[in-house]
């Protein structure tokens, strides 16, 4: 394919995604009964209004509490974008609004609404809390997917040729600088390459080598030179850590988003923040203030007045439009003044199309996280700079895809990783980690990463107490065959699960229980799949051992544990079957995130007899016997 056709094409597969994603929520919301949607977890029903107020940025924020179903499981988490609604008049068409969760937890949840006043029917009972489909986000990735296709004759036109390998790259001149003592070779290798490419450079930071840390300096390095750049991830929560760490640097950072997608460590960060604390602020809410008195008189005046009624109530409405025109004028020159006044303007890819940000251009944009980002949501910053800098792991977690035929037909593939194979030479790669004893790290770094990694000396050999940093616990010809749950449709293992806890107390227990409190060591215990990380938490909460240091326990999916790390890491493979089917345990980045989570140590429990199809999972086990971190299930059950 040319340029065009793969742009074509991917524009195709963006819109293939977009109907899954709509077919699921139709599926998911729209269809099912109320009943089965408050049981399912998507949806809160009945909650019960506790109080509204206005937050950060004039922005009115309430506070509801579920009534029924304290401990039902649910999809609802911080960012999410809902519909508040009521179900008082039993109507199809019911009345609602919408809004953004700020925070949620057991059984309360704060939102903030997309609207200036409170609605007069919560005040009639049976609200409930509905997921809403982001449209958003799939029409802004289609914008920028058809502006970079009908570039010409431009920087975007240029970098799009570059970027997709038509063109080859360029460097320009290095930066001379005095690089901070504690970036290793690798590290200052990165940063000088970064410094010098014209069009696009690509910081390759495998797990633990401290690819954060490098941006970071890399970032500060570029606004000393440029002054101010653009700096994007695909993810709310991993802005906000990049945010926290460019803050603690010392730059002026400015959160582009909605407040309510924020953590509470970066909200002084946000836009809303900044202009509430801007000198000019008082002046502004004065300003509002007196244009909305004015609009409630006018709005008192009724028809049946007669002409000096009516022309009063022109008068204050014409009052309240210049009041309101000069507000319109006082904050946009708020707004220019922070954004001028910032070294970093911080969003995720989609927040790059914020109506803050039209007609801006950068120099540079940062793309942090870029493996597990969408191509088309990559064009939209892309679309503001000249020049594109990416940072990421395509080894690690790829992007979250719904539609199966578009992520087979090419959606898988980020634009990291097109870049990466067609220029290589546009890649600096990071090469010693700071996290895992050198023998966690020596399989991933083989199979992933030519053998390249080398373990800092001050952690090659930390290990937890006089054990083994690896155990590979085979399950085969145990019997431990794998269950399909017939509602989530997701694999559990009830007995490798029994197995896994068991293996956690005995090591808790040859460590002893206090010196382990003492020492604070954390351990996370990772599931591909979501009915097996049910079953790992009701077996936790059953064993005295794993109850006395519940709080460093954290038991989840892999993606859950993603840029995390722990002191052991406990995997639970789950698949166990004659016929060697493996499903999701066939991306084996998944597996290399799992397990290069470990610090300390790490703990496999699989069967190599269904793991045998795939050639990574046969040579993980010949790994672990040639070290002699092998075990036989049966030497753990047989007493």
């Amino acid at each position: 394919m040319n340029i065009q056709e793969e742009l074509s094409h991917t524009l195709d597969l963006i819109r293939l995604e977009r109907a899954a994603d709509l077919e699921q929520y139709r599926q998911k919301v729209l269809l099912t009964p109320l009943h089965r949607k408050t049981k399912e977890g998507i949806c809160w029903y009945p909650v019960k209004l506790k109080k509204d107020y206005i937050g950060t940025g004039e922005r009115l924020i309430i506070e509801v509490e579920r009534t029924t179903e304290l401990e039902q499981k649910h999809v609802f988490q911080s960012g999410k974008m809902v519909s508040v609604f009521s179900n008082a008049h039993q109507k199809p068409e019911r009345d609602h609004v919408g809004g953004v969760i700020n925070y949620v937890r057991d059984n309360q949840m704060i939102i903030t609404l997309n609207s200036d006043d409170l609605p007069d029917w919560v005040d009639h009972g049976l609200l409930g809390i509905d997921v809403m489909f982001d449209e958003m986000s799939y029409r802004e990735m289609e914008l920028a997917m058809k502006k970079v296709m009908k570039a010409e004759n431009s920087r975007l036109a240029e970098l799009r040729d570059i970027l997709l390998g038509k063109s080859p790259t360029s460097s320009r001149e290095q930066l001379t600088f005095d690089y901070p003592d504690h970036l290793n070779e690798s590290q200052q290798k990165a940063l000088q390459h970064i410094t010098s490419c014209n069009e696009v450079g690509i910081i390759h930071g495998p797990p633990g080598t401290g690819k954060t840390t490098t941006l970071v300096q890399a970032i500060a390095q570029t606004v000393k030179s440029e002054q101010q750049v653009l700096v994007c991830t695909p993810s709310n929560a991993s802005i906000d850590l990049l945010v926290e760490k460019l803050s603690e640097f010392g730059l002026n950072v400015v959160r582009i988003g909605h407040p309510a997608r924020v953590t509470e460590q970066t909200l002084s960060k946000t836009l809303d923040a900044q202009i509430a604390a801007h000198p000019n602020f008082k002046e502004l809410r004065m300003m509002r203030k007196k244009m909305e008195q004015l609009r409630n008189q006018a709005s008192k005046f009724k028809r049946n007045f007669g002409y000096k009624e009516k022309e009063e109530r022109r008068f204050l409405r014409q009052e309240a439009n210049a009041m309101k025109a000069d507000a319109d004028v006082l904050e946009f020159y708020i707004i220019n003044d922070i954004l001028q006044k910032s070294d970093v303007i911080t969003c995720t890819l989609v927040g790059a199309s914020h109506p803050t940000l039209r007609g801006k251009k950068y120099k540079t944009v940062f793309i942090d996280e870029a493996a597990q980002a969408l191509e088309p949501a990559c064009w939209i910053p892309i679309c503001r700079a000249e020049r594109v800098i990416f940072a990421g792991d395509h080894f690690q977690l790829p992007p979250t895809i719904k539609s199966r035929e578009a992520a087979n037909n090419g959606l898988a593939e980020t634009l990291f990783e097109k870049c990466i194979k067609r220029h290589p030479e546009a890649a600096s790669m990071l090469q010693v980690q700071y996290r895992m004893h050198e023998d966690i790290m020596a399989f991933p770094s083989k199979y992933f990463y030519k053998n390249q990694l080398i373990a800092n000396s001050t952690i090659k050999n930390h290990r937890l107490s006089d054990q083994q940093p690896m155990n590979f616990i085979d399950t085969a010809g145990c019997g431990y065959h794998e269950t399909l749950d017939p509602e989530t449709l997701s694999k559990y293992n009830k007995d490798e699960a029994r197995l896994l806890i068991n293996a956690l107390e005995q090591l808790v227990d040859h460590t002893g229980l206090q010196e382990w409190i003492h020492a604070g060591y954390t351990v996370g215990i990772i599931t591909p799949y979501s009915a097996q990380v049910a079953t790992l938490l009701n077996l936790a909460e059953d064993s005295p051992q794993l109850n006395e240091i519940a709080s460093l326990i954290s038991i989840n999916t892999v993606d859950a544990f993603q840029g995390q790390e722990r002191d052991v890491i406990a995997i639970s493979l789950v698949r166990s079957n004659e016929s060697g089917e493996i499903g999701f345990l066939n991306d084996i980045r998944r597996t290399n995130v799992a397990i290069t989570r470990a610090k300390k140590k790490v703990i496999i429990i699989g069967d190599s007899s269904t793991l045998y199809s795939n050639s990574f999972y046969n040579e993980l086990v010949e790994y672990v016997q040639g070290k002699n971190y092998y075990q036989s299930a049966f030497e753990l059950i047989q007493p």
